[in-house]
């Protein structure tokens, strides 16, 4: 079974205009099944092969030119000749047909910047939307989809259930990220840190709190928060700025790119076990935050993604920013509507007068209309 991805249009549109595509994504978000599908016609190789890997490195030149008609290259990254290699061809011959797919942003990135700048369309994908996922998928329970998350390999015909999954997801991003890309020694610590991080989801990232919990070094924790966003395992949400006369929040607030992998690391593997737990609703908020991320990324956009936060402790949950104009989101696992909803948007709405366009209340209930000049929205529809 193969789930259309959102990004194919982008890519398609890119692909006519650029000789290189590069797909960069968390490992088993879809990477190389979208690619295969997109360009069957295009030679593939995977770098994770010894073989494979040897038999590219020995000359990256005279294996790019020859299959320069249409080349995928999984795990790019780990031969970083081949950039140089790809942007000595495409400077000759603008034809040629490359595409470079990675887990790592930091390195996979790093490399386009050096190598490939104005050659290159960068694209991100991660897991699955709801809308991916489609409406006979999503009508389970809120719960359910939290704890499944988005990786296709739990959504496909041979289903894994979220409880083996998340564990050899983990196992395998260890040993290959963390041992072999980014020679991460201490292993046990780092383990605890990602499960601190996980318990830690929508409140603002204290590097010093997690130092002195862990008795390690803040760097380290700065270090390995970098390695997290890197590996796209987690993601910083910066707080909304703007000169109001306010003291505002200036640390950004923590999320995971899959609710899933972060249910999975506070060891919640049923729906009953979320229903009660403490961080349902920063787990349910971490859902709803993804979901505007993975829009903006599979049109081939940045993300202008904020929150808000003062001195007064006055909170909205999600803000976007298109060119000046604001639209303001609060984020509520409840299923049942009230109108307290709507304080923190009124709030922000007086702050930031005819800038905000839009406010809406996210929540898991059914009833979906305007409402004092604000939105209503059940969280599967965004």
């Amino acid at each position: 079974m193969f789930i259309h991805r959102k990004t194919e249009d982008a890519i398609e549109r890119l692909f006519k205009s650029f000789p290189v595509i590069t797909l960069t994504g968390p490992r088993q978000s879809g990477k190389t099944t979208l690619c295969k599908k997109l360009f069957p016609q295009f030679h593939y190789v995977n770098l994770e092969h010894a073989s494979a890997r040897f038999l590219v490195e020995s000359d990256p030149l005279a294996f790019l030119t020859k299959y320069g008609n249409g080349l995928i290259i999984d795990e790019a990254q780990l031969l970083p000749e081949l950039f140089s290699a790809a942007q000595v061809l495409v400077d000759e011959d603008r034809s040629r047909k490359f595409i470079f797919t990675g887990s790592s942003n930091f390195l996979l990135l790093k490399n386009i910047t050096q190598s490939l700048a104005g050659r290159a369309a960068i694209l991100r994908l991660l897991p699955l939307s709801l809308e991916e996922l489609g409406a006979e998928r999503i009508k389970i329970s809120a719960n359910q989809l939290i704890i499944n998350g988005g990786y296709p390999g739990i959504w496909g015909d041979t289903a894994i259930a979220p409880a083996d999954a998340y564990p050899n997801y983990c196992d395998t991003y260890i040993e290959r990220d963390l041992r072999q890309i980014f020679q991460i020694k201490n292993i046990s610590t780092f383990q605890r840190f990602i499960r601190l991080c996980a318990g830690r989801i929508g409140s603002e990232f204290n590097e010093s709190t997690i130092s002195n919990e862990l008795g390690i070094a803040r760097n380290t924790v700065s270090e390995w928060l970098s390695t997290l966003e890197a590996s796209y395992i987690a993601f910083r949400l910066p707080p909304y700025f703007k000169n109001i006369g306010k003291r505002i929040i200036k640390s950004s607030k923590l999320y995971f790119y899959d609710v899933g992998l972060a249910a999975n690391l506070l060891g919640i593997e049923t729906p009953t076990q979320l229903e009660t737990h403490p961080l349902r609703g920063a787990l349910f908020e971490n859902l709803v935050v993804t979901e505007f991320l993975k829009r903006r990324y599979s049109e081939g956009k940045n993300p202008k993604l904020y929150f808000y936060r003062d001195n007064l402790q006055k909170e909205v949950d999600l803000i976007e920013d298109n060119a000046g104009l604001l639209s303001a989101y609060e984020i509520k696992s409840a299923n049942t509507f009230h109108k307290d909803f709507f304080k923190s948007l009124d709030y922000f709405k007086k702050l930031f007068g005819e800038n905000v366009v839009k406010t809406q209340v996210i929540y898991d209930g059914n009833e979906e209309l305007p409402i004092d000049e604000h939105g209503v929205l059940n969280f599967r529809h965004i």
